[in-house]
């Protein structure tokens, strides 16, 4: 999907939802286990229940690899089953040697050799251009690199400053922009930041950001708007828990969907506040 294609489906559902696919068969409602393949069960009915109201979908992968060729095979499958109008984000967090990188986008990029294709795959730069790079040269394919988390050992690194004061952070946003424009690059930024989000316009005031945290995490979606949103909308925010396990019960599909329709909705205000959508 193309920057042009993600911006289209913004205006046209009025949303920049993405419902996080993190499926614990710990957490699915118990009728599901029957299935032969109960994750994909599970996501099949979420992905029918929410597609109308969101632009994105976001499997996290180490929730699939936990379960072996059963959690790989459920993977392909949800890829698959995934509307072609959603941005598909393969939430791996990669990063290693370039050779490395090469193949691991070989596999979530190139459906004839893995049985998959995402439109894009989350990253950690910190090995630098060559663990970022080989991502980019798929077309039409998007590298979401790491710039500032919202889990508590973010602090660790990503704040340090350097002897002029510039944060890690900053640095990451700088040098990873040479590499790559905002037709292919985007950024994770956590919710819970805050007024962070200015310092990241500073850098990336074009570049789509993708912003986990809002809701079961404590971030608020009108202060990532009110720091985060450009022209173009410019965000995908992602909710998880509080739509995909809103019920764990025959009603689970129902329920997330409401759950996402009152995202949509407050999306929806913002967007028309910002002057994104008339």
């Amino acid at each position: 999907m193309t920057r042009a294609e993600l911006i289209h489906q913004i205006r046209v559902k009025r949303s920049f939802l993405c419902v996080g696919l993190d499926t614990d068969l710990t957490k699915i409602p118990e009728h599901l286990l029957d299935h032969e393949d109960p994750i994909f069960a599970f996501n099949k009915a979420i992905i029918e229940a929410t597609e109308d109201l969101c632009v994105a979908y976001k499997p996290n992968i180490a929730f699939y690899e936990s379960y072996g060729v059963k959690g790989w095979e459920a993977l392909q499958k949800t890829w698959a089953a995934l509307p072609k109008n959603c941005f598909s984000i393969a939430d791996a967090k990669r990063g290693d040697i370039g050779n490395t990188s090469k193949m691991y986008a070989s596999a979530f990029f190139d459906d004839v050799n893995s049985g998959m294709s995402f439109d894009s795959i989350t990253i950690a730069p910190y090995m630098g251009q060559d663990s970022v790079t080989p991502f980019l040269d798929f077309k039409d394919k998007w590298a979401i690199v790491l710039a500032l988390t919202s889990n508590p050992g973010s602090l660790d690194f990503q704040n340090f400053k350097n002897a002029t004061g510039k944060q890690l952070f900053e640095e990451v946003l700088d040098k990873v922009n040479t590499w790559g424009s905002d037709e292919q690059i985007m950024y994770v930024v956590g919710a819970t930041r805050g007024e962070g989000f200015v310092k990241i316009r500073e850098h990336a005031p074009t570049h789509f950001l993708l912003v986990p945290g809002v809701g079961a995490q404590g971030g608020s979606l009108e202060d990532v708007c009110k720091y985060g949103m450009n022209k173009d909308c410019g965000l995908l925010v992602n909710s998880t828990r509080g739509i995909i396990y809103a019920s764990n019960g025959r009603d689970f599909a129902e329920r997330a969907r409401e759950e996402a329709q009152l995202l949509q909705k407050q999306m929806e205000a913002e967007l028309l506040r910002y002057g994104v959508i008339g």
